[in-house]
């Protein structure tokens, strides 16, 4: 394996990457990595040893009690209709002083005495297992052979990719109500009733039907009508996920066949979206907390002294939840999300762990197969003969293997479709040329130069593109060569594009996006300007600066030795084009276009973004940002990002408090019926 170069530099990338105090962006930089490398500090001295990830099936060694954490101490209640365990009192988990704690606000929102038993720490429950007083296994695992097993803080880690699946089936099944994965019904209000908690939401009996009452997690039937059409309107970038479209059921307002990944797109970004205008407020910002957390707990990069905030803002959270949900909607999979911020910090950031990898290799070597019969047989061969194919292929030179093509590779900039070569207006050129030029490091101490001497000579003289006359009049011998073609400004005739590709992100105009299902259009700039109040402002200030706009024109600059690809951008209006709202999303208004004198931007500048039409507030979009696939952007690799650094999210991190939450939703009073809401007939 370390013959290779490139190989050689991947597997030892986590000991060559740039670490910040303070910051998980690599398993390095976890207590379990920490651990082995102290515990065996030859082996953790050499950076080219090995650590192997094991990837087994999923298992119960706890049965009914599932929560392999918890244990015996899991805060779960057998329901006596649904036939099934529930898993409640999430509160357990909070401060002794926390408000919530204190209350002991049970469903009915009455008081509820008693204290529930403190949970047992990890250490104390593998005491009570090695002394037996917890059976939860048959035989002892294999794994324990392993001379560092004993020591691992974590063993078996939770899967987040099938939590956050499950969770969003519970989620948008219940809302929508989708035969098989809706945890409302008879034998859930029955259960309510036996609990003796929101008596109001019984089932009442007819002689043919039995109606059950609006709970606060019912929609409207113009309700799920706008959610499902709010899913169905929704255009993605490229790569994002699969057609939404392709999912949504408009004749009986559901979503099926949603895949793990579908999940996860939907819980990230798309479901916060499609509900904003739908239920009460309490459950509506009960479920946006949720799907923050999944953002949260998901991000590549992890600020360690958060993760005690956010560890009880998901507590809150689940309690918010009990309030608003019925007991059957907390199966063990909403349960285990109270545990994912113990693992982050334990094991380091979520997207080395979960599952998506494997499941996607299985896929390649279940393709291997051609007689099910003797599947192992076929799965080896070809996978060694793939094996030797690309080893050889290392060492050979014009030769690309099979996986990934070029093209879709992190790094890869090119043009894609719909060349057309054109001499362009004299007037957009030059804005275009002048933007290069300001935007070059090399050309910038000549940019001051020039602006000095105009603010001298000329007071009231606007900046202008005579800049290339100041690069002009230097000696050639101590300007670059590429100086003097930029000096000499592009050529007249500029290919433009309808496709471009910029480092493996593929970018489209807004004319090409009108004719596709996907949307590739919309771009995000961070730049460092001059910002004032009002007009009559006297003392701007200089602050780095969002800007949002779509793609019009895709231009590639010919300076005859290279070329230099530049967008010509609709930028919004950032003074009416632009609102920050409650919750920290971003809303724009695609129609109000400002600074007209100022359309191009260089396309290494802008991170690509999207925009989901906002059903609260027609006219208007919420944007959303396009998760970032480079890896190297991670640990800080300059020379494959340049000097551009470009964040850029859909909604602040963290939740608010209990009191702003409390503020930001009013008073919801005792009544656990939905007023307005149609009542549900079951024959």
């Amino acid at each position: 394996m370390f013959r290779s170069h490139e190989t050689a530099k991947s597997l030892t990338w986590h000991a060559a990457r740039k670490s910040i105090d303070g910051q998980m962006s690599h398993l390095a930089d976890s207590p379990s990595w920490k651990l082995l490398d102290d515990k065996w500090p030859e082996f953790g001295n050499e950076p080219r040893n090995l650590r192997l990830a094991l990837s087994s099936d999923g298992f119960n060694p706890h049965r009914y009690k599932a929560c392999p954490i918890c244990g015996d101490d899991t805060p779960n209640h057998r329901l006596k209709n649904g036939y099934k365990i529930c898993y409640i009192g999430h509160r357990k988990w909070l401060p002794i002083n926390h408000p919530y704690r204190r209350q002991r606000v049970a469903f009915n929102g009455k008081p509820e005495y008693g204290t529930p038993p403190e949970p047992l720490t990890r250490e104390e429950v593998l005491h009570m297992v090695e002394d037996g007083d917890i059976v939860c296994w048959k035989k002892k695992s294999i794994f324990f052979d392993l001379e560092h097993w004993k020591y691992l803080p974590v063993r078996h880690v939770l899967d987040v990719m099938h939590i956050e699946k499950n969770v969003c089936d519970n989620i948008i099944g219940t809302l929508l109500e989708i035969p098989g994965k809706n945890k409302d019904g008879i034998a859930a209000r029955l259960d309510l009733l036996n609990m003796g908690v929101k008596n109001d939401l019984q089932p009442e009996y007819g002689e043919r039907r039995t109606r059950l009452p609006p709970g606060p997690w019912n929609l409207l039937r113009a309700e799920k009508r706008q959610v499902c059409n709010s899913f169905y309107g929704m255009k993605v970038p490229e790569g994002y996920s699969s057609n939404i479209k392709n999912l949504v059921s408009l004749q009986d307002s559901r979503l099926l066949g949603l895949k793990s990944h579908d999940c996860h797109t939907s819980m990230q970004q798309l479901l916060p979206v499609a509900i904003r205008s739908v239920l009460e407020k309490p459950a509506r910002y009960a479920i946006t907390r949720l799907c923050f957390f999944f953002n949260d707990i998901c991000a590549k990069t992890v600020d360690v002294s958060k993760l005690d905030k956010l560890g009880e803002d998901v507590v809150v959270t689940l309690c918010l939840l009990e309030k608003y949900f019925p007991p059957s909607f907390f199966d063990i999979m909403v349960h285990l999300v109270v545990h994912l911020v113990r693992e982050v910090r334990l094991c380091g950031p979520v997207y080395f762990r979960w599952m998506y990898p494997f499941e996607r290799y299985m896929k390649v070597l279940k393709g291997y197969v051609q007689n099910r019969t003797r599947p192992e047989g076929y799965i080896a061969e070809r996978y060694i003969a793939e094996e030797a194919v690309e080893f050889c292929t290392e060492h050979l030179s014009d030769v690309s293997t099979v996986g990934v093509p070029s093209s879709q590779k992190m790094g890869v900039s090119k043009p894609l479709s719909g060349c057309t070569v054109s001499v362009v207006d004299q007037d957009l050129l030059n804005q275009a040329h002048l933007y290069v030029l300001e935007n070059t490091e090399e050309v910038l101490p000549y940019v001051e130069q020039h602006m000095i001497h105009i603010n001298t000579a000329y007071p009231k003289f606007r900046k202008s593109t005579k800049v290339q006359s100041e690069l002009n009049e230097e000696d050639n011998h101590g300007v670059s060569e590429n100086l003097r073609w930029l000096a000499a400004g592009p050529n007249m005739a500029v290919p433009s594009y309808r496709s471009y590709l910029i480092k493996g992100i593929k970018f489209n105009i807004k004319a090409q996006d009108d004719v596709r299902t996907t949307q590739n259009s919309g771009v995000y700039l961070l730049a460092h300007t001059t910002q004032v109040a009002s007009a009559k402002e006297k003392n701007p200030i200089l602050s780095n600066m969002g800007f949002y706009g779509v793609i019009q024109e895709i231009w590639d600059l010919d300076y005859q030795k290279f070329t230099i690809p530049i967008f010509r951008c609709d930028w919004i209006d950032n003074t009416s084009g632009f609102v920050l709202d409650e919750l920290g999303f971003t809303l724009v208004d695609l129609s109000k276009i400002g600074h007209r004198n100022d359309q191009f931007v260089l396309a290494s500048q802008v991170k690509q973004v999207f925009f989901v039409d906002e059903s609260m507030h027609r006219g208007w979009s919420v944007v959303l940002s396009m998760p970032n696939r480079q890896y190297n952007d991670v640990i800080g690799d300059d020379d494959v990002l340049g000097d551009v650094r470009i964040e850029c999210e859909p909604f602040t991190r963290g939740m608010p408090n209990v009191d702003t939450f409390d503020e930001l939703v009013g008073e919801f009073g005792s009544q656990n019926i939905r007023d307005g809401c149609e009542d549900i007939w079951i024959e």
